[in-house]
Parts: structure tokens; sequence; C-alpha cells
């Protein structure tokens, strides 16, 4: 009688348990640099994560269950981002967003993979998606797609014949180092000087003295953001005059607010930019403003946009299934009309690189001004 009681008690643990897992709030993983080097990119991400998150709980969570939403902190370690990805994946969660660092997710990916977890990422590094990894996807452009649109702009509107390129030595630096030399190459745009600066570099007076004297009609700048701000300040103490021409990270909001009037008439190519002249991103701009008490850059959009692809492509599948939502996020084409959180029209290929529009960019009064629209590359 008794065993019959515990097997049936037994039984009905079980059903409980199972019904709370087909219920119960579904685990997101956020590997994040909330310090370090790379705590500026990784706090903004994290905050745009949050973000979503809220707004999407708040109006039912995704199929009926809510986000439960759990960031912790890499210290922009690619070591310590590898154990975090382990114990993410082991500890059962739906997806994995971050790192954003390109140096930690070529570390972290292989976890995620391993366990067929979905992984999203804001590193550019062209590598990241070039290793067959089913799993990976990106809320950013890879700078194979970014930088021939920069060299094209440097050739067709600043008209410059010779260049003077300066980037951070690391994998996202590198990365894009090499695509834009092949890009400004098959266009005819000779490099003048190739200069090579460190991460978390604090004296720019040398690299910008080799910038001066290389005579380039024009500057290519590819640093993080403190590195940028850090380089503008300098460009502008020495009296270089010419155009200064970056990607993202060199025209981003938080380089424009360290620099401060040297940012000033810098121009750029941003994938995102909270203030492209388009509603749906105004009115995102405003949310994050009123939650955090600071203007969002890129990797804020970035974060909020992963978490509302993976709503939409989860709720197209109807279950959820890790190793099926990376299935269906392949050649997947998600509208921002239909799903307004992704703020844009985008779209997947096979590898997991992103395609939508983009944007071009002259920093005038502490903020970005776009100056033109660039269309998707498959719209084209």
């Amino acid at each position: 009688m008794n065993t019959t009681r515990i097997l049936a008690a037994a039984l009905v643990a079980c059903s409980t348990l199972a019904a709370q897992a087909q219920t119960g709030p579904v685990r997101f993983a956020g590997i994040m640099e909330l310090s370090g080097s790379g705590a500026t990119p990784g706090t903004n991400f994290n905050n745009g994560v949050k973000l979503a998150v809220k707004e999407i709980n708040a109006a039912g969570g995704i199929l009926g269950r809510p986000i439960d939403y759990q960031p912790v902190d890499t210290q922009t370690n690619p070591g310590v981002a590898k154990a975090l990805a382990q114990k993410a994946v082991d500890d059962g969660s739906y997806v994995v967003l971050g790192p954003v660092h390109s140096g930690s997710m070529l570390v972290t990916m292989a976890e995620t993979r391993r366990a067929e977890v979905t992984n999203f990422t804001g590193g550019e590094a062209a590598s990241i998606t070039q290793q067959g990894n089913p799993y990976v996807f990106r809320s950013s452009f890879t700078q194979l797609t970014s930088m021939p649109k920069v060299a094209r702009y440097i050739k067709d509107t600043v008209k410059a014949r010779s260049v003077a390129v300066m980037y951070t030595n690391n994998d996202y630096g590198k990365g894009g180092h090499d695509a834009m030399l092949k890009a400004l190459d098959a266009l005819g745009v000779k490099v003048a000087v190739d200069i090579s600066t460190d991460p978390q570099q604090v004296d720019f007076s040398a690299a910008v003295l080799k910038v001066r004297q290389s005579d380039a009609d024009a500057l290519f700048l590819y640093t993080l953001e403190e590195e940028s701000a850090r380089a503008l300040r300098e460009l502008r103490k020495q009296g270089y005059t010419k155009p200064v021409i970056g990607e993202t990270t060199a025209v981003s909001q938080k380089t424009i607010e360290l620099a401060g009037d040297a940012a000033n008439g810098m121009l750029g190519h941003v994938g995102l930019t909270a203030d492209a002249p388009q509603a749906r991103i105004k009115a995102f701009d405003e949310r994050f403003l009123r939650e955090y008490k600071y203007k969002s850059e890129h990797n804020g959009m970035k974060g909020y946009i992963s978490v509302y692809v993976v709503k939409a492509i989860t709720e197209r599948i109807g279950k959820f299934d890790s190793k099926a939502l990376s299935e269906a996020l392949h050649g997947a084409k998600i509208s921002a009309a239909q799903h307004p959180g992704v703020l844009m029209d985008l779209s997947f290929d096979a590898h997991g690189d992103l395609d939508r529009e983009s944007f071009l960019v002259r920093v005038e009064q502490g903020r970005q001004l776009v100056i033109g629209t660039l269309p998707a590359v498959s719209a084209k």
C-alpha cells in the first residue's frame, strides 16, 4: 500500500516537473563583457538585451513563457568566457547571447556548438562565421560586408586616391584591417601607411605623426571606442585636417562622447545608429533613454534586436528547440512590420551572417547625422 502511494506521488512529481519545463521561464544566458577593456560594448549590448526581455515579458513572454535572462561577466577574458559558456549550456540555456568581443566569441562558440545551442554575437570579425558553425548568428554585419561599402565611399565620395590605415591589433581589428586592405586594393586606392595600435593604447602621438607624414588623402580609423576617442583628440591636437573615415566603433555614440569636439566632422559607415530617421528606431531610442538615462548606440541595438529575432523565429517554429531554432534561422527573413522589435527588415544567410540596410553618417555637434542609406546587399 505504502509502495503504491510512493509510486503515485513520484508520478505526480514527475508530471509537475514536466509541466513546469513546458510552461515555466525559458532561460537565456548572457556571456557579457561587463568589466575590463570590453566593458563599454558589453554593457551596452547587455542593456539592450535587458530592455527587450522586460518588454517581451510584460507582453506575455514567448509562446506564453517568460524569459529568465541571466547575464554573467567575462571580464573581457576569453578563458573566463569559455568557462561561463560551458556552464550556460550545461544549465540548459535555450539561447546564449554574447560574447560581444570577437576574440572571446571565437573561443566560446565551440561550447555552444557542442551543446547545439543557438548563439548570438555582436562580434564583427569575419572569421566567426567562416568556420562552419551552424549555431552562430550575428546581430551585426560581418567585416566582409561592411568594408567594401566603406572602401567604395572613400573612393567615390571622399575622392581619396591614397589612405592611411590605423587599426587595433586584436581579432576584431585585424579582421577589419585585412578586409579593408583587400577592398581598397580592388578599387585601386593606395594604402600610404599601415599603422597597428594596441588595445587600450593611451598615447597616439606617434601614430598620428605617421599619418601626417604619409601625406595620404584621408585616414581610415578602425579602433575600439576608447582608443578611437584618444586618436581623434590627438589628430585634433596635431592639426590634422584631412577626412577621417571610420566604421561602427570609431563613430559610435560612446566615441563621440569621449572625444568631444574632436569627433565633429568625422565620417563613417554604421550598420545601426539610434539617430537613423526611422520611426521604429526613434521609438527604441526613446525607450532606451528612459530606461538607462543615456543614449543607446549600436551595441545596445544589437542586443535588443537579438532577443526579438529569437522571439520571432521561436514563434514561427512553435516550440522551444534550440537546434530547430538554428535551422530555421538559416535563410530566414524577418519583417519589421510584423515584428517591430527587430527594428529593420533583416535576413540571415547560410553562414549566420545578417543582411539589412546600413547608414553613412557624419558627426556634427556631438551626434551622428545620417547622410545616406545603403540598401541591403541582397536587395541589389
